[in-house]
């Protein structure tokens, strides 16, 4: 059987592996009930509460992104913008773009001179290029929202204290931006500056909502519309937002503390085939060489990285919870 065959039948095989997976995580009869069931409660019930958790629903189900995920953009170079921005860091698109590409082409060489594997080198080289600015860029954004999350109920709850006071809520917005640091200053710095060249708070707020990309933040905007909207006693609407938002992060700590050991186990299990891999290749390039030029073997490294990813896949679905 030759390299292009075996390609062929484990492309079928991977082909076959994801349509059963599709067939089986489909909707739940039982879960869809239940959603029918809520859409009745909520559109018939006479409780306040139950009205504003339908409206909470309808508005952020209608704020959703319709085509790319970052921020409702218009294209995927918009979408990589966003997601950029978010970062807090001036970086550019073409910066970005640069950078990506001097890396796999850099990798590529570096792996042709050490292996002589022309197809492996670029295709290594292309994945460390796409792969590796990506993850850096979604590990800025992770520690710039973690940031922004822990410090936005103080914020709240500074808002709070300023509407009790008797301030209107463009000035106390303008108070939380000078008297708080880090990222939710920043933003609510921009959201006022905005406010003050003629933007409407509710599209100041919801330009600032959609670049961070936040649940939280989704919560207070929705939140203050509603409030503009219905009238009553908007700091305590606020206070109870504060008390919410505190408890989900309390409820992700929880979450996370006790995932924390899967979550160890996975990284270790996932990264020591590599590891030994990358030491052996080290000690006796030969010993493993194999891999960059038999055919069956490159078929069955490929083949175990397949596996490996639809393991890893598996265990971060088993370890996430949406809260």
């Amino acid at each position: 059987m030759t390299i292009i065959q075996l390609l062929l039948v484990a492309g079928g095989l991977m082909g076959l592996m994801i349509l059963g997976y599709l067939a089986m995580t489909g909707k739940s009869p039982t879960k869809e009930g239940q959603r029918r069931l809520q859409s009745v409660r909520y559109r018939h019930s006479e409780s306040t509460t139950d009205r504003v958790e339908s409206q909470l629903k309808k508005a952020i189900a209608s704020r959703k992104p319709k085509q790319f995920r970052a921020a409702g953009s218009g294209s995927r170079l918009e979408a990589l913008q966003v997601r950029l921005n978010r970062t807090g860091k001036k970086w550019t698109l073409s910066q970005y773009i640069y950078a990506s590409t001097g890396l796999a082409v850099v990798v590529t060489l570096l792996l042709y001179l050490k292996t002589g594997a022309p197809a492996l080198a670029l295709g290594i080289g292309i994945l460390v290029g796409a792969g590796l600015p990506h993850m850096v860029v979604s590990n800025f954004i992770k520690r710039r929202t973690a940031q922004f999350n822990a410090k936005f109920p103080d914020a709240i709850e500074l808002l709070v204290r300023g509407l009790r006071s008797g301030l209107p809520v463009a000035e106390t917005l303008s108070v939380v931006g000078q008297e708080l640091p880090g990222p939710v200053g920043q933003e609510f710095r921009a959201a006022v500056e905005r406010i003050r060249i003629g933007r409407t708070m509710e599209e100041s707020l919801q330009e600032t909502a959609d670049k961070l990309g936040t649940p939280e933040f989704q919560f207070f905007v929705i939140t203050l519309a509603i409030q503009r909207e219905t009238g009553g006693n908007l700091a305590e609407t606020l206070s109870n937002l504060a008390d919410v938002l505190r408890k989900r992060a309390q409820m992700k700590l929880k979450i996370r503390a006790m995932s924390s050991e899967s979550k160890a186990s996975a990284y270790i299990v996932g990264a020591l085939p590599f590891i030994v891999f990358g030491m052996i290749y080290w000690i006796n390039p030969e010993y493993v060489g194999g891999f960059f030029t038999d055919d069956r073997l490159i078929v069955t490294g490929l083949g175990g990285l397949v596996w490996m990813s639809i393991g890893a896949f598996i265990m971060a679905k088993m370890v996430s919870f949406e809260i």
